[in-house]
């Protein structure tokens, strides 16, 4: 009877021995294959610092991603993440026998910079991040979470430098990589929230078509109560001016077919103080021209003040083709909505609130 028991004894011990050995081997094989995959991604290239294997759950961890140009270095990383964990449905693998998983990032941040060198600039252009996604990650995603997540639009050449940020970022995306065969376009769905400047809440969605090239989608955001003086930085670069007081909300709704863009950009302005003789044009450092600048944005303020509510509004349309044979089609949607915003926020005013609302 005893010798019976041995062969399957040692086949245990042995098979226990494997997975022991492949506990131990494949983090450090996943590892080399992420870090060799990512070693040449276009213009950028990326790295991860370790992997940790959960086999009873189907998933595994990557810590430390850092993605950064490779021939222009910019003085910030394209993307890093703490940690992302990417897992499979065991669900859906014994009922569908599909493979359908889920990617959670912590604390991913991703930088967006501007630069009067083209290639200086850092909009995440010139790599199908798709086929690479596909390649790291060789499964249907139903679903990829963000979790205090920080999106930040950079120029380090300002004098100041302009850093806009959103942080806090919580969010959602539902059918990223859906089956290409599907005919009902703009079946991805994103939904999110965060903290415009650590301070102001900002609530958006979008539906997109995640196998076109920016050629249909639809964007919708809302923030609210925003000091606007954290704009000054964005404004003196752009727009040649400051704030000295007032708060703000925001409405953007953009959307693209076949290309072309058609939406706005409507700012809501309170308490706005844009100009301050003493501040202004006593400054030296800002110049007597730079004062007298100011001077005629906050006229233009004033003369379009709903003077009842102490506030205006303006609405900036947006329109425009992603299809720009220099630049890609992501670089030329936020070349477009850039220029938005610093219309929006010149004091183009084309009308008062009690006549928007009219």
């Amino acid at each position: 009877m005893k010798k019976s028991y041995r062969l399957p004894l040692w086949i245990l011990l042995g098979v226990a021995l494997l997975l022991l050995v492949a506990h131990l081997l494949l983090p450090h094989l996943v590892l080399n294959y992420l870090n060799d995959k990512m070693a040449d991604m276009g213009d950028y290239r990326g790295q991860v610092e370790d992997v940790d294997l959960a086999w009873w759950r189907g998933a595994y961890s990557v810590d430390g991603l850092r993605i950064e140009k490779k021939q222009e270095p910019v003085q910030a990383p394209l993307f890093t993440a703490a940690s992302i964990d990417i897992g499979v449905s065991w669900r859906t693998l014994w009922r569908e026998r599909a493979l359908v998983g889920e990617v959670i990032f912590h604390e991913p941040h991703l930088n967006f910079v501007d630069d009067d060198e083209p290639e200086s600039d850092q909009t995440g252009g010139g790599l199908d991040w798709r086929e690479r996604v596909n390649e790291l990650v060789p499964f249907t995603l139903n679903e990829v979470r963000v979790i205090d997540g920080q999106l930040s639009f950079r120029n380090f050449d300002a004098d100041p430098q302009v850093h806009v940020y959103a942080n806090a970022i919580n969010a959602s995306l539902y059918n990223l990589t859906n089956s290409a065969k599907e005919e009902q376009g703009r079946v991805a769905r994103f939904e999110g929230e965060a903290k415009f400047f650590n301070q102001a809440p900002i609530e958006a969605t979008a539906h997109f078509d995640p196998f076109t090239d920016w050629e249909d989608f639809d964007v919708s955001l809302r923030m609210t109560g925003l000091e606007l003086t954290k704009l000054n930085d964005f404004s003196n670069a752009y727009g040649k001016f400051d704030f000295e007081a007032g708060t703000g909300d925001l409405v953007v709704e953009v959307q693209a077919r076949d290309s072309q863009l058609d939406g706005y950009i409507k700012p809501l302005l309170r308490n706005v103080q844009v100009f301050d003789i003493e501040q202004d044009i006593k400054n030296e450092d800002k110049g007597f021209f730079r004062g007298i600048w100011e001077a005629v944005v906050g006229g233009s303020e004033n003369i379009l003040k709903n003077q009842s509510k102490d506030q205006f509004a303006t609405r900036v349309e947006l329109s425009g083709s992603t299809k720009n044979t220099e630049v890609s089609p992501f670089q030329a949607f936020i070349a477009i909505l850039r220029n938005g915003f610093v219309e929006a926020f010149s004091a183009r005013f084309e009308r008062s609130l009690a006549e928007d609302e009219g």
